[in-house]
């Protein structure tokens, strides 16, 4: 079985409860501790096995396999992905079953992460999440006075859509936001925008 882990949770001094994200579930695993097992963190994409106990409530993850990216040694982008991928675990752990849409969306983004700003990935991916959720807000109406938005946009978490002076919030151009809704590629938005909307993101999906 294959997939990414979204949480990791010291317990019992070295031992951990790690939550992984697969292709049918969220796997909510026991991992002893020992001088033989490989390193496992947050954002890992990984091959296991599952040993279910009689004594014990919880599986244990064993056969731990890391499956690399050419980026994972890279400081700055691993640290980008960690932050994205740890907003997955507060969105979907209360979710009874999820589909495979979250970790091939996870997996095409670990594939592509190395080729270009890693937040702009982020972002493109998120758009997908909210389409897929039915949760986009395509019609720029405001979060607050609930008036059409006819100029920039700032946008609240989840991507809700209000006035500047409504939010206080930074904004990109109109326009900005409906191509990237459209064509779900930021490759058109300036490094300032991105940088906006990838601040708007990490406040949670």
């Amino acid at each position: 079985m294959q997939g990414f882990i979204i949480k990791v949770n010291r317990f019992k001094d070295e031992d951990l409860i790690v939550t992984i994200i697969t292709q049918q579930n969220l796997q909510i695993l026991y991992r002893f501790y020992g001088a033989r097992h490989s390193v496992i963190s947050l954002g890992f994409k990984i091959d296991f096995e599952i040993k279910k106990s009689l004594n014990s409530t919880i599986a244990q993850l064993r056969e731990v396999i890391h499956l690399g990216h050419p980026w994972i040694t890279d400081r700055s982008r691993l640290s980008l992905w960690q932050q994205f991928i740890a907003l997955f675990y507060p969105h979907l752990k209360d979710t009874e079953e999820i589909d495979d849409f979250y970790f091939y969306l996870l997996d095409h983004a670990a594939q592509t992460w190395h080729q270009q700003n890693p937040k702009r990935i982020a972002i493109e991916s998120y758009v997908k999440i909210l389409k897929h959720e039915g949760r986009l807000h395509e019609d720029f109406f405001c979060f607050y006075c609930e008036e059409n938005i006819e100029k920039d946009i700032s946008l609240l978490r989840a991507f809700l859509p209000s006035h500047p002076q409504c939010s206080h919030r930074l904004s990109v151009p109109r326009k900005t936001l409906r191509k990237l809704y459209e064509d779900e590629n930021s490759l058109f938005m300036s490094d300032k925008d991105v940088d906006v909307l990838w601040h708007v993101l990490i406040e949670g999906l």
